[in-house]
């Protein structure tokens, strides 16, 4: 017997085996006394807003396009499909065939019925008896002289059939608090799957606005450099008269040039956000079918649905998961403390043993045994250091949380400033192209009336393509920044009021995972 146990195996009469079953009960009536107390959520921080000063109601506006103002409404639900909001069935399109064949997405599905699964079978091994059928038959010979009997040997044939039953009472929790843990796990691949249709769906937008952006940034600087080459050629055409000098001519050349020289690395920006695009659709860079995208196919949305500290935390994919974890590791630190106390287990069996197989189930064939065993440690300094161990896995946890919490409010703190300051941006570089196509057309006037010459008009209206460069810039990232708000805001999921497209997604994974079996 092991000095840490204290155990027994009896072959009892009727009488016995009702009286040991009444004592072996008892651990069932105390079996909800889990160790480590019951989890609590993390209260919320105490704070009222994201930023240390006020933000203004709503943002700058501009006459220009994707150049309106924007307000925050709190208390308003944020999307499912918040990227609706944007206008553009295009996208819309885009955005789903992602989400459906997104090869991220596909293995963050396939980890969370890994999960779901590895919760069940440890469910069913641990909360209801453990039931083996066996049968079994042997060919058996026997020397009588070994005990004691002059004749030779003796050989038959020895069939049995048995049921075995084994129950592990769970007297201090210790497997509630494993299932405990498995099921936090298993939240959390549902939060990370959340977090990553969240980051798909964020950063397939980003790469439209962008390709949008870099299409009308290249189609712009085309101009200027159109503009610049006629402009050369003037200079030219002055130098070859003796009115400019060879200095005009090399100084014009060299704009020129230097405007041509960041047209490939537009392209080349251009061409690895289309293979960005690929990739967040499950295709292949060289057979992808994609969209073309232009900035006049987004519309800046007007309203932007505020989630307020308190509800964000509910909201917030990365939150949840961390806080999943935060439980599992709580969970965990039961499990260490329960091994510290007895454990009991009980089994039965009951079956029969016959010379011959139509002999097995007669009468007096029939044998059973009902076997108790509690286990105590009695030294094992190790137990104890496990169980300190994961209690510090569990403080860590929760200072991890709370790291989360904070990084999230900051995310927020930084996207409420950028539309704030890409507002203002914005208005201001609408205003230059404002003014730059006023002057062109004042230009032009003077041009008709013979006091401007062709080289001022070309001047005016390389500038109007400058200031239209720097807009173009500036009106995407009011997209691009808009869309981190929503991404900040958690992407309209929240775990209590999951949306039917979701709870598909979650029913079609299962149906994929059932039709494997």
């Amino acid at each position: 017997m092991n000095a840490n146990q204290a155990a027994g195996r009896i072959i009892m009469n009727p009488g016995t085996f009702h009286y040991a079953a009444g004592l072996l009960c008892v651990p069932v009536l105390l079996a909800g006394c889990a160790t480590g107390g019951s989890f609590k959520s993390p209260a919320p921080l105490s704070v009222a807003g994201y930023t240390a000063s006020a933000m203004p109601e709503t943002t700058a506006s501009a006459p220009i396009a994707q150049g309106a103002a924007q307000k925050y409404s709190e208390g308003v639900t944020v999307e499912a499909q918040w990227w609706r909001a944007f206008g553009s069935q295009k996208l819309d399109d885009l955005i789903e065939r992602a989400l459906e064949a997104s090869p991220t997405l596909l293995a963050a599905e396939a980890a969370l019925r890994q999960a779901r699964y590895t919760y069940d079978a440890q469910s069913g091994s641990t909360r209801f008896p453990q039931v083996y059928a066996n049968l079994g038959g042997k060919r058996q010979a026997v020397n009588n002289a070994a005990m004691g009997q002059p004749d030779g040997g003796n050989t038959y044939n020895l069939f049995n059939a048995s049921v075995n039953v084994q129950y592990h009472f769970d007297l201090f929790g210790g497997n509630s608090r494993a299932l405990e843990a498995l099921a936090a796990q298993a939240e959390f691949q549902r939060f990370k799957l959340e977090g990553m249709r969240l980051a798909l769906a964020a950063d397939a937008i980003v790469a439209a606005f962008t390709q949008a952006e870099l299409a009308a940034q290249i189609e712009a600087t085309e101009r200027i450099l159109s503009a610049q080459e006629e402009q050369l050629a003037l200079v030219r055409q002055s130098a070859a008269l003796g009115s400019a000098s060879q200095n005009e001519v090399l100084a014009q050349q060299t704009q020129m040039e230097q405007t041509r020289a960041s047209l490939p690395a537009l392209r080349n920006r251009l061409d690895q956000t289309a293979h960005w695009l690929a990739v967040l659709t499950g295709q292949s860079p060289s057979a992808a079918d994609l969209p073309q995208f232009a900035l006049e196919d987004f519309t800046l949305p007007a309203d932007l649905p505020l989630q307020v500290p308190s509800e964000l935390v509910r909201s917030r994919p990365d939150i949840r998961a961390s806080e999943a974890l935060l439980l599992a590791a709580h969970a965990q630190h039961g499990v260490a403390v329960s091994k510290l106390y007895p454990q009991i287990t009980l089994s039965a069996d009951m079956g029969s043993q016959a010379l011959s197989a139509d002999k097995l189930f007669g009468a007096g064939s029939m044998i059973w045994a009902l076997a108790g065993q509690v286990a105590q440690p009695l030294f094992n300094r190790g137990l104890r250091d496990a169980a300190r161990a994961a209690e510090a896995g569990s403080e860590a946890a929760a200072a991890y949380y709370r790291e989360t919490v904070l990084q999230a409010f900051r995310n927020v703190a930084d996207v409420l400033r950028m539309l704030e300051h890409d507002a203002q941006v914005l208005a201001a570089l609408a205003a230059v192209e404002n003014s730059s196509r006023e002057s062109l057309a004042l230009v032009q006037w003077k041009y008709a009336l013979g006091v401007a010459s062709e080289h001022e008009v070309l001047t005016a209206q390389q500038q109007v393509a400058l200031a239209r460069t720097e807009s173009i810039a500036a009106r995407a990232q009011r997209l691009i920044d808009t869309a981190a708000f929503y991404a900040a805001m958690g992407g309209g999921w929240m775990l209590d009021n999951a949306t039917a497209d979701q709870k598909q997604e979650h029913q079609k994974a299962d149906g994929k995972a059932g039709a494997l079996e």
